[in-house]
């Protein structure tokens, strides 16, 4: 991928140059000390060679320590043009989701300092690209992540989504499966070790604790898995469910399950795969979702949540579409601008986007590691189950 390219200025004039040699030389015949006027000459220089704030910058590579440090990772300083794509992209599209971080920077503790720079974006018109991006180039340092164990500089990208599903309040002969919601019971005295899936199905522990009803019993599964959705009921509402917590049983993958019996190929492990193959073994189908022990319960969210929101992620904000990623936490600041480069699934055309690194999840693993949040919807689910990419990913922090 080529880098793209971007002007840079180091502030300063040449005539504004003279100028201030002039003056110090006229100091220095004053003070009749030559050495005076070399130190203040070579202080000058040195001035010259770091603009002011508010000054766009192109540093080379290594030229500053970041202001926050990683068990994991490792943070090279790098030019704006080091970043590919950086010039094409949309920057408007990426400037809710950095206002949505800051919203939620401005209240929290950090090792890094984001209250100067979120105090500036008041002042960024949203529809205007280029101030966007001057923005970031004149308040931010880019540095790119690596593994501080390996020094390898590429990741796995994978992808996520917020499932709608059609769904009803009551048991019906079309809506069959059930949400649960987190027993009651488990509130005051949660059991330990909690029952695992097979053993809450087949108990009828959870009777009485069903939020809403869907027809795909994969489907459910997969809305497990990804800890939200929407279920759009007969009466045109919307139902919105968050993450209201587990069983405390270790995840495990169905989809190994059904490569360890030969039941699908490497390419076949995908949401789209494991689907096809559910529909092809019906009476299979709960043994295969037993093969995972840990069980997901829901929560309504509240009914002023709009419908056209993301979930909320680990920062307590809503994920915006194709703009938030989850990360590490061990590896970056929550909250921060992070430059992707990777690609869409199954292809070779490019992705390389200004995203917020706004959530996390027990499967996100690593130095540069990413689960890209690709929205809401069969599209979105399209996508986010075909993903399985190598990418890079630079870091965005305050100078």
């Amino acid at each position: 991928m080529t880098a793209s390219k971007t002007k840079s200025s180091i502030g300063y004039s040449s005539s504004k140059l003279a100028i201030m040699i002039l003056n110090f030389q006229i100091v220095a015949k004053r003070l009749a000390c030559a050495s005076v006027f070399a130190l203040l000459f070579a202080a000058l220089l040195a001035g010259c060679s770091t603009p002011p704030t508010g000054r766009s910058s192109s540093r080379s590579s290594g030229t500053s320590a970041a202001p926050y440090s990683s068990p994991i990772s490792s943070f090279t300083a790098v030019s704006w043009q080091a970043l590919p794509g950086w010039q094409e992209d949309e920057l408007t599209q990426a400037w809710p989701a950095w206002l949505k971080s800051c919203d939620a920077l401005r209240k929290r503790s950090s090792e890094v300092n984001w209250r100067e720079v979120c105090t500036q974006a008041s002042n960024i018109s949203p529809r205007d690209g280029q101030a966007i991006r001057r923005y970031f180039e004149n308040y931010f340092q880019a540095y790119e992540v690596r593994s501080s164990s390996s020094g390898v500089e590429t990741g796995l990208v994978t992808g996520y989504y917020e499932p709608v599903m059609n769904g009803s309040l009551t048991r019906t002969s079309a809506y069959t499966v059930p949400l649960y919601a987190y027993p009651k019971a488990w509130r005051n005295a949660k059991p330990s070790p909690a029952p695992t899936r097979a053993e809450l199905m087949s108990s009828g522990a959870l009777k009485g604790q069903e939020l809403a009803w869907v027809q795909d019993p994969v489907a459910a599964a997969f809305m497990q898995i990804q800890g939200s959705g929407k279920i759009r009921l007969e009466d045109g509402r919307v139902l919105r469910l968050g993450f209201a917590g587990t069983n405390d049983q270790p995840f495990k993958s169905f989809a190994q399950w059904l490569l360890d019996r030969k039941e699908i190929t490497r390419s076949e492990a995908t949401m789209q795969g494991i689907s096809q193959w559910a529909k092809r073994n019906p009476s299979r189908v709960d043994d295969m979702l037993n093969a995972n022990p840990r069980f997901v319960f829901f929560k309504e969210l509240p009914g002023n949540v709009s419908a056209e929101l993301g979930p909320n992620g680990a920062l307590g904000v809503p994920l915006t579409g194709e703009r938030s990623i989850a990360i590490d936490l061990r590896s970056l600041p929550l909250g921060a601008p992070v430059f992707l480069a990777t690609t869409k699934p199954l292809s070779n055309q490019p992705l390389q986007k200004l995203v917020m690194a706004q959530d996390t999840g027990s499967a996100i693993v690593g130095a540069v590691r990413a689960d890209y949040y690709w929205g809401s919807g069969d599209a979105a689910a399209e996508m986010a189950g075909r993903m399985k990419q190598n990418g890079k990913m630079w870091v965005l922090l305050p100078r």
